[in-house]
C-alpha cells in the first residue's frame, strides 16, 4: 500500500497565495495529496473555507499559521500545527502583526512610488481585502508592467538593500514558540537554512526554542541548502526534533509545486500526538 503524501506548508489568497483556500484544497486533491496544512501568514481566517472544501474529498486537512517572527536581524517563520485559534495571547500577536504589516505595506509604497508609478490603491485591488504584504506589492508591480514577476519583484525593488523596505512588528522567534505551544499547537521552524549557515538559527538559540515547546525542523524545503539540510538533520537527532518537508506552495505566486517536498506519516503522527488545540480533519 503506497504511503501518504503530506504536504504541511501552503498558502492561500488569505495571506500571499494566488489561490482561494477552496482553489488550494482542490490543487492539493489533484496533485494526489493525502494531507494537506493549510498555513497563511499570521491568520487562520482560510482554515473554514478549507475544511469545507475538503469535504467528501478524502483530504485530511492540518490547520496550521506562519507565524512571524525575528531572531537578533533575521526574519524566521514558525509553522504552527493544530493550536486553538481562540487563544488570547496568540490572536493579540497575530493581530498586531497584521496591522503593523498593513501600515508598513503602506509606508513602503509611498517610497516605492515616489520612482515608479505605482500606487496604494494598486496594491489593495491585488489583496483582496486581506493581511496585505509584500507579495501584494510585488503584484500591483507586476500589473504595473514595472516588473514581469513576483520573482523579479523581490530580487530587484522589494529587496531590502534596494532602499523601499521597512521591516514590520513580530515577537522574538522564542516568544513566537511559546506562544503556539501554549496555544495547544505543535510549532516547527520554517526553511530554517534558506542561505546557508548565516540563516540557521545557532546552536544555542536551538536549546532555548525547545526548551519552550520547540517540536520540529522544515528540513526538506526548495531553498533550504544542502549544507543547511546536513546541520539541521543533526540537530534534528540531537534534540529529538520532528523533521518535516513541504511545499511552501503559494499557486502562481511562486515556482514552488505542491508535493515537490513531502512530510513521512510518523513525523505527522508526532505532531498530532502532542497538540491539544484542533484535531486534524478528514470528513
Amino acid at each position: 500500500m503506497p504511503r501518504p503524501t503530506i504536504d504541511l506548508h501552503s498558502h492561500s489568497s488569505v495571506s500571499d497565495g494566488t489561490e482561494t483556500p477552496t482553489q488550494l484544497v482542490r490543487a492539493a486533491i489533484a496533485a494526489g495529496l493525502d494531507t494537506l496544512a493549510i498555513t497563511d501568514h499570521d491568520s487562520t481566517a482560510g482554515w473554514d473555507e478549507a475544511v469545507a472544501a475538503a469535504a467528501g474529498s478524502g483530504l485530511q486537512i492540518i490547520r496550521g499559521m506562519e507565524l512571524s517572527t525575528r531572531y537578533e536581524w533575521r526574519s524566521v517563520h514558525v509553522l504552527g500545527y493544530l493550536f486553538d485559534p481562540h487563544d488570547a495571547d496568540l490572536v493579540a500577536e497575530t493581530g498586531r502583526i497584521r496591522d503593523d504589516r498593513l501600515t508598513r505595506a503602506e509606508r513602503m509604497v509611498s517610497r516605492i512610488s515616489e520612482d515608479y508609478d505605482v500606487t496604494w490603491d494598486d496594491v489593495l485591488a491585488q489583496s483582496g481585502g486581506v493581511s496585505i504584504g509584500r507579495p501584494h506589492i510585488a503584484d500591483a508591480l507586476v500589473a504595473r508592467g514595472i516588473v514581469r514577476t513576483r520573482s523579479e519583484a523581490f530580487e530587484s525593488i522589494l529587496h531590502f538593500r534596494a532602499g523601499y523596505y521597512l521591516p514590520h512588528a513580530a515577537p522574538t522567534v522564542l516568544d513566537g514558540v511559546r506562544i503556539i505551544a501554549s496555544a495547544g499547537g505543535a510549532p516547527v521552524i520554517a526553511h530554517p537554512a534558506t542561505r546557508g549557515r548565516d540563516a540557521v538559527i545557532d546552536e544555542g538559540m536551538l536549546e532555548q526554542l525547545v526548551d519552550a515547546g520547540l517540536v520540529g525542523l522544515e528540513v526538506d524545503h526548495r531553498e533550504n541548502t544542502s549544507e543547511g539540510r546536513a546541520t539541521l538533520r543533526e540537530w534534528a537527532r540531537r534534540y529529538d526534533l520532528v523533521m518535516t518537508g513541504s511545499s511552501d506552495y503559494h499557486g502562481d505566486g511562486k515556482p514552488n509545486r505542491l508535493a515537490e517536498n513531502t512530510t513521512d506519516p510518523e513525523s505527522l503522527e508526532a505532531i498530532v500526538a502532542c497538540t491539544r488545540g484542533v484535531a486534524p480533519v478528514r470528513a
